[in-house]
Order: C-alpha cells, then sequence, then structure tokens
C-alpha cells in the first residue's frame, strides 16, 4: 500500500465502492459469514449509514447475488416484478387478471441468458450450456408460487438482496414477510434483506411464522476499538495522524456513528489542505489547531434543511386531525435528553408524558398513543423522507432515533425555538399544563 496514492474522498467519503478504510467486525462481519452458511433469509438492520451496505459488499462476490432496491411506491406485486427483472427476465403486462387482482405478466428470459440466442419463458430443457425456451411465461405478481416457478426455472442460484426495505409501505412489508415463508419452504432461494430500523425481529412481528426461518445481523454496533481502527487505517492509507485530541474528541462524540467519524476525518483533511496521500518521509500530523466539536456541528448542519423539514412534515400527519398525534409525539423526542434518546423512549413514558401536556390530556388512550407510533414509519414512507429519522420497535415497545447525526444536531439546537416553528408549547408552557394536571 505504500507505493499507492488515494484521495481522501476515497478514503474517508461516501463513494459506491467499499471504503478503502472498511474494518470487519468480528460481531458483525463473522456473524454475517457463518448466517450465510445456515442456508436461511438474512437480515440486516440498524441506523442510517453504519455499514448495512457495506457489510455485503465486503463479505458476498459480485457475482454471488442481485439486488433490488426498493420503493415507497411499491406493492408486493411490483417487488416481485423487480425481483425478476433483475434474474433476468423481461417483464410485460397481460390483458388478463390474476385471482388476486392483479393483472397477470409475462415473463420472457432475456436473451443474454440463452446459449442459444433466442428468447422465451420459464419452461426449457438443457442440451450441454444451451436453454431451448418456449413461449414466455403468465404469472401472477403477487403468487408467491408462481415467482418461485419462474426462478427455479432458469436455475437462478444467487443471493436476493434486498435494498431499503424498510422504504416499502407496512403492507408490502407484511405481504413479503408471508411470502418468505414459502420462498423458504419451496425453494432453495435465499433473500438478504437490509433495513433501517434497531428491532431484530422485525420480519417475525410481520409474520410469526418467520421464528427459526430469518436470522438476523446487527450492522448498528460499532465499538470504539473499530472506530479506532477506521481512523488508523485511513491515516496509513492517506499517510497522515490525527492530533490524539482531536481523535479522542470525536470518539467521545460521534455516538458510535462510523458515518460521524468517516465525515469529520474528512472534513478535517479538507480544512488542512489533505486531498490525497501525502509523498512526505514522515506522516503529517493534522488536526491540532482545529475545534472537533465544530467540525461535528459543521457536518451535521450541512443536514439541517433536511432535518427541520422533517420536523414540519412529521408533525404535519397523515391528514388534519383533531388529536394531532404526530405533531405531540415531536414533543418527548426534541426534549429528551440526549443520552436517553439515543437508547430510546419507551412507550409508557412518551404516554405520561402526552397525557400531561398534550391539550385533551388525560382523555387520551393508550390506543391514540400506539397507533401514531406504530405508523411512524410509514408517515415518513409517505412523506418521502430519506434516510428516515425515527422508528417504532414493536417487540421494545420504543420510538428510536435511526439516524445518528439528527442526534447530533438536535443537541445543538434551542428547544424551544423548534417547538414553537412546529406549533407546540415551550418547555416552560408544557411545565405549566403538567402543573394543571397534576
Amino acid at each position: 500500500m505504500e507505493d499507492k496514492k488515494f484521495t481522501t474522498d476515497q478514503v474517508f467519503g461516501i463513494s459506491r465502492a467499499l471504503p478503502l478504510n472498511y474494518v470487519p467486525r468480528a460481531y458483525v462481519d463473522e456473524k454475517f459469514i457463518n448466517c450465510l452458511a445456515r442456508e436461511k433469509h438474512l437480515v440486516i438492520y440498524g441506523s442510517s449509514k453504519q455499514g448495512k451496505t457495506s457489510l455485503r459488499k465486503h463479505c458476498l462476490s459480485e457475482n454471488d447475488y442481485i439486488v433490488v432496491h426498493c420503493s415507497n411506491k411499491w406493492e408486493l406485486e411490483h417487488l416481485n416484478e423487480a425481483i425478476l427483472k433483475q434474474a433476468g427476465y423481461e417483464i410485460t403486462l397481460s390483458s388478463e387478471k390474476a385471482s388476486s387482482g392483479s393483472r397477470k405478466i409475462f415473463a420472457t428470459i432475456k436473451t443474454s441468458l440463452l446459449g442459444s440466442g433466442a428468447s422465451g419463458g420459464a419452461a426449457h430443457t438443457k442440451t450441454d450450456s444451451i436453454k431451448d425456451t418456449t413461449a414466455p411465461l403468465e404469472l401472477d405478481p403477487c403468487d408467491v408460487n408462481d415467482i418461485i416457478k419462474a426462478l427455479n426455472s432458469i436455475e437462478f442460484n444467487k443471493y436476493i438482496i434486498l435494498e431499503d426495505f424498510h422504504y416499502l409501505t407496512t403492507e408490502a412489508q407484511t405481504d413479503f414477510s408471508v411470502a418468505l415463508k414459502a420462498f423458504h419452504e419451496n425453494s432453495s432461494l435465499c433473500f438478504i434483506i437490509i433495513g433501517v430500523w434497531l428491532e431484530e425481529n422485525r420480519l417475525t412481528v410481520f409474520n410469526g411464522d418467520l421464528t427459526g426461518r430469518v436470522l438476523s445481523i446487527n450492522a448498528d454496533r460499532w465499538d470504539e476499538e473499530d472506530l479506532k481502527e477506521v481512523i488508523r487505517l485511513g491515516e496509513e492509507l492517506l499517510h497522515i495522524t490525527f492530533e490524539n485530541n482531536f481523535k479522542r474528541y470525536i470518539l467521545n462524540n460521534c455516538f458510535d456513528s462510523v458515518h460521524i467519524i468517516q465525515e469529520a476525518c474528512r472534513q478535517c483533511c479538507e480544512e488542512e489542505g489533505i486531498f490525497s496521500t501525502q509523498l512526505t518521509d514522515e506522516p503529517i500530523e493534522i488536526g491540532k489547531g482545529i475545534s472537533p466539536r465544530d467540525l461535528i456541528k459543521k457536518v451535521v448542519n450541512e443536514q439541517g434543511g433536511r432535518f427541520n423539514s422533517f420536523l414540519n412534515q412529521f408533525s404535519e400527519g397523515f391528514q388534519s386531525t383533531e388529536l394531532e398525534m404526530f405533531r405531540w409525539l415531536l414533543f418527548p423526542i426534541i426534549t429528551a435528553p440526549i443520552k436517553i434518546l439515543s437508547n430510546g423512549i419507551k412507550q409508557s413514558s412518551i404516554r405520561r408524558e402526552l397525557m400531561a401536556i398534550h391539550p385533551r390530556g388525560s382523555e387520551l388512550n393508550p390506543g391514540n398513543v400506539t397507533q401514531a407510533l406504530q405508523s411512524c414509519s410509514s408517515l415518513q414512507v409517505k412523506k418521502d423522507i430519506k434516510p428516515i429519522i425515527l422508528d417504532y420497535d414493536q417487540t421494545n415497545l420504543s420510538l428510536s432515533v435511526v439516524d445518528k447525526s439528527f442526534l447530533i444536531w438536535l443537541e445543538n439546537q434551542d428547544k424551544d425555538s423548534l417547538l414553537q416553528a412546529i406549533g407546540l408549547p415551550t418547555e416552560q408552557e408544557a411545565k405549566k399544563q403538567r402543573n394543571l394536571h397534576f
């Protein structure tokens, strides 16, 4: 590596390729590899920008999988069609309707998959490496059995990776969770599902039959030693060294976010004029005259517009309602101590807080709060908020922030100004309201 030259963006920047300073984590990478050998569906979960995609890129060869990037506009049939397309089919609509109510589709094998250069449907016989095909297969895009039959007919044997699964509607996630059981029992196909949430058993909440059929990998966890190694590898690749106090501060104030570490190091390099590997005899020390606190604030403040937009859109809810539950859910989020917020706020705490400060007070019932919490992700998907910021864990009954940059941004904001901007009482006004109730 000593004779190679790299750009700062290749090392610390966000790129399409695997980061040059990627650090395998034994508690994540090894578990992922071990789980692959068990021939079950896998779920990789964690906060935004915590290395979920890099994990599968590091552990799998590009020839081992196909990737489908999920959309918030999709229902189950759209997801299944996208899978068939990535597997090698061309899809056209049929004029007939399936029993599910969806229009049937014709699945035709792409020419590139056929040794003979012809195209055709799913049925085939094999003569050496040439596949002779018949007419296109007419499928119900909502029928998992049809999808399995189509994939089996071309002897498809790669992993199917579903990126951004959390962007699908709740209904589509639930429907696909039901289909996963059939994929497990009636085929050898394995899915790797990647989503932004902190709930280990998210898919089994949607479908209890998946218990034992799906394995989960928590990619959110970054130990301090691994974050230190991310910095050390970056230093080595750029032939620099960050000043010790600088490193200590960003490690202690990044909320275990590898993204914040990467961005803070990149910004520091840019401010010091380091844009590529330094061709000096000794590593160049940087960061001594730079405030790491200001640098981290700069990193997250670049997303300030997105965070303010999130607060406004979330507070509006799906539509105007008398209780305005989504607006009021933001009060405990904005006012909670950051250390508590980073661990998730329990449903019971949120309910007590809202009953004390909401204009309807004790008239609120647990169902009002629960229903709003369970719809948090759906609301953000509908509002096209990317990446999502809040997610509700139905297993542990807690509301979590799944974008660690938001935590740091929130810590540096005037809370009363944020509350007033979305039509909520200030903390002092809320305190008076509590006193009226108690």
